[in-house]
């Protein structure tokens, strides 16, 4: 039998609904972007998530900046936006060029309002297991799972990839859920054995079909975080055949997708909230 779709969509469109009531409610909320070069795929994300931001009432700055910009420059460029009052969340779109050092400048972010969770204090408090600003594309899979009922108590979660961004960030997550949590890569021996075990498997690689059916176990949850561009259009990281196997996945596009520019605007809230004392941040 098929296995349930999860509809990333639908969710996010209520989420963003929600958030579009949170900003009429706190008055006028600041997010900027900060993108260096011309990678095509950072573009598209870029306009869509300030597409987003409009439709919720969230005023979006959009920064562009040569592929040439030096390391210095961009710090300036962060410095100033850090001590922008009319800037409640920023963001740095990753990845950048390859002479400026993407650690430096991530430390270099306030915290308050790093909504992609990147900064050591930000992702230090997640390890803690008290999570201030995450990652929208973690926080995204978590609430598909809650809202779709999966249980993460004592189950078997398998993240297959450890990025910053959306691996690791997830493994955490997970792990705080109380799931037993373990985490594959690129050096992962029998990759397909492990993640037979998964009663929940999230695949986060950029890979097309890294996970194929007899990856999976028979009536798994699978989250395929993957967003890759060929000849079929967009198509994740899992082979379309799991769905046979699994008992929810997600779709691509349509499933986690959606949820993190949902997410990302959750965040540029929080942020505010943050910075209006609503909320409380750690030192603040």
């Amino acid at each position: 039998m098929p296995a349930g779709v999860i509809d990333g969509k639908a969710l996010a469109e209520r989420i963003r609904g929600e958030i579009a009531q949170e900003v009429r409610e706190l008055g006028e909320i600041g997010l900027a972007t900060v993108l260096v070069g011309d990678d095509p795929a950072s573009d598209i994300y870029i306009r869509l998530k300030h597409k987003a931001a409009a439709e919720v009432g969230i005023n979006a700055r959009d920064i562009r900046l040569a592929s040439q910009t030096t390391e210095a420059e961009l710090l300036e460029q962060v410095a100033r936006l850090n001590a922008d009052e009319s800037i409640d969340g920023l963001l740095v779109q990753l990845p950048l060029p390859d002479h400026i050092d993407e650690a430096r400048v991530i430390r270099a972010l306030d915290p308050v309002k790093d909504v992609d969770g990147l900064h050591p204090l930000n992702f230090g408090q997640l390890v803690l297991g008290r999570p201030t600003h995450v990652g929208a594309t973690p926080v995204g899979v978590m609430r598909l799972l809650e809202e779709n009922g999966v249980e993460l108590e004592g189950a078997r979660a398998v993240v297959v990839g450890r990025s910053d961004i959306v691996g690791k960030p997830a493994a955490l997550l997970l792990l705080h859920a109380n799931a037993t949590v373990t985490v594959c890569h690129s050096r992962t021996r029998d990759l397909g054995a492990v993640t037979r075990e998964a009663d929940v498997l999230v695949v986060a690689v950029g890979r097309t079909a890294v996970i194929g059916p007899d990856d999976v176990r028979e009536g798994a949850t699978v989250i395929d975080v993957g967003m890759n561009r060929g000849d079929e259009g967009v198509v994740g990281d899992v082979d379309p055949g799991a769905a046979e196997r699994a008992g929810l996945i997600t779709p691509v596009p349509g499933g986690v997708g959606p949820m993190t520019i949902a997410m990302l605007l959750a965040s540029a809230v929080k942020a505010a909230k943050y910075r209006r004392g609503i909320l409380a941040f750690p030192g603040g």
